[in-house]
């Protein structure tokens, strides 16, 4: 098998072509220009070639960590300070259509009752999942839930009678609920059908998703 294992300073093949090294390389640019330095003065600071540092800035070469600091220093900033802003989203919200939530199986899930997941791509650790949750079929039962979290209801359409613990609060239009996910939860009395309402689960970070 051949060593894909690249050295310091080689350049990368269309293959490996990533966006960190084109962001890394915008940085430094930027704030070298912010400074008022060529690149020759950041290059001398940093001992690396002037050739060097044009491909860098350029994403033309892959770059070892000590180089980065080298930069860093000669930059007068943190490693850290190069990294900045790489991986994020480019817009700052996520839409979803009116019926085009991706619709989930999640354990209690039967003909009648769907869960149409309103957010994706949150990682691998979720911060919170939100669903549109439809009830249509009046005999089904449900077995309690337990999970990790809050969750929050919010009634939308139809009556529903909803059990937390011990108690079995009635939601209309407008109603909402919240709850520790860990006391056992279900929705048990179809007052009204069809039945709508958004659930949204939100963990604590120290807490991993569970399956409702």
């Amino acid at each position: 098998m051949a060593d894909n294992k690249k050295t310091p300073g080689t350049p990368l093949p269309d293959s490996d072509a990533k966006p960190l090294g084109k962001h890394l390389g915008n940085i430094i640019k930027q704030i070298r220009q912010q400074h008022g330095l060529t690149i020759a003065e950041v290059s001398e600071r940093a001992s690396i070639s002037r050739g060097m540092l044009s491909k860098i800035e350029n994403g033309l070469v892959s770059t070892s960590l000590d180089t980065l600091e080298q930069l860093a220093n000669s930059l007068g900033v943190t490693i850290s300070r190069l990294f900045q802003g790489y991986n994020q989203p480019t817009g700052g919200a996520q839409l979803v259509k009116n019926g085009q939530g991706m619709e989930v199986v999640r354990r209690g899930t039967r003909n009648g009752h769907t869960y149409h997941l309103l957010a994706y791509d949150q990682g691998p650790k979720k911060l919170f999942e939100p669903f549109l949750i439809t009830l249509e079929d009046p005999g089904e039962e449900f077995p309690s839930f337990e999970h990790a979290g809050t969750e929050f209801l919010y009634m939308l359409e139809g009556e529903l009678g909803y059990r937390v613990g011990e108690e079995v609060y009635m939601l209309q239009p407008g109603d909402s609920l919240t709850f520790r996910g860990i006391i056992p939860h279900r929705p048990e009395v179809h007052a009204k059908l069809p039945i709508k309402f958004l659930a949204i689960i939100h963990y604590d970070q120290e807490e991993s998703s569970g399956d409702e």
